[in-house]
């Protein structure tokens, strides 16, 4: 019997995986490029948007306004969505990945490659914008707002990220599906999230966000905070959803998180049981 190269792939793999419902092909690395290359377009493309915004302002005055400001990114998150989140799930944020894999519908081994792709797509981002525009505005570092503690900042943060990840990890269950209306729904969160916290903490509720134009600056004096804050948002948002909906392993959702990209049909319930719980 002629043994494929993707059996044989699969065949070695399976005493670590099991019969997850990502293996099949999550771990065919004919994929695995795609999607963290996608990781990384998004987040590229959502730092653009999101630090760039700040640093046109400062180079144009008066032609961003904070409206502006505040949509440009959730429009940004949108868009990357909509055109990349059946490659990769477009998580374009080490919070969203983590929080994934807490719920179980995302693999543990898939973590840390999905994070330094962000952080990747996020230092190219800001070397762009200092490449056109030089270090104007601190290429778009986050800060607490005038008169903001850090303190004050990181609990803004922490209850701005408990609201983004509640929206993202709610509409990607199963019970609460919407498909590609989810993205509908996490850019609106972010617009208002924008719009009425932007003012204390700056709104980022992305480590890499606030990570990429620090480390360009090294400017490092605030990062603790939009690292912290956005740690603590995004437990408490799953002990929130583990009482809303459970332990987590949800079918729908994992499809969500890891994307469907060569996923000819749907695992059995079964499979999907025994997979996440690896």
């Amino acid at each position: 019997m002629v043994v494929s190269e993707s059996t044989h792939r699969r065949s070695w793999l399976t005493p670590f995986v099991g019969g997850a419902p990502w293996f099949h092909d999550f771990f065919d690395l004919t994929f695995e490029w795609r999607r963290l290359f996608a990781e990384l377009v998004g987040t590229f493309l959502l730092v653009i948007a999101g630090a760039g915004g700040a640093v046109v302002a400062a180079n144009v005055p008066g032609a961003v306004g904070r409206g502006g400001l505040v949509i440009a990114p959730a429009l940004t998150v949108m868009a990357v969505i909509l055109a990349t989140g059946a490659v990769s799930g477009a998580h374009l944020n080490p919070i969203v990945s983590i929080a994934f894999w807490l719920r179980r519908e995302f693999p543990l081994a898939r973590v840390p490659l999905y994070i330094l792709f962000q952080i990747a797509g996020g230092v190219a981002a800001c070397a762009f914008l200092w490449a056109m525009f030089g270090k104007t505005h601190g290429l778009g570092t986050t800060l607490p707002g005038p008169g903001i503690t850090n303190v004050h900042a990181m609990w803004m943060e922490a209850v701005l990220t408990f609201g983004l990840i509640t929206t993202i990890l709610g509409t990607a269950s199963g019970a609460q599906n919407v498909g590609s209306l989810s993205a509908i729904a996490v850019a609106g969160y972010i617009s208002l999230a924008g719009l009425w916290g932007s003012v204390v903490s700056g709104a980022s509720m992305n480590p890499v966000r606030s990570f990429a134009p620090a480390l360009l600056t090294g400017h490092f004096s605030d990062f603790w905070v939009y690292l912290a804050g956005p740690t603590i948002g995004m437990i408490v948002a799953i002990g929130v959803a583990f009482v809303l909906r459970g332990p987590g392993g949800d079918l729908m959702a994992a499809r969500a998180a890891q994307g469907n990209l060569g996923q000819l049909d749907l695992p059995t319930s079964n499979e999907a049981n025994h997979g996440t719980r690896s």
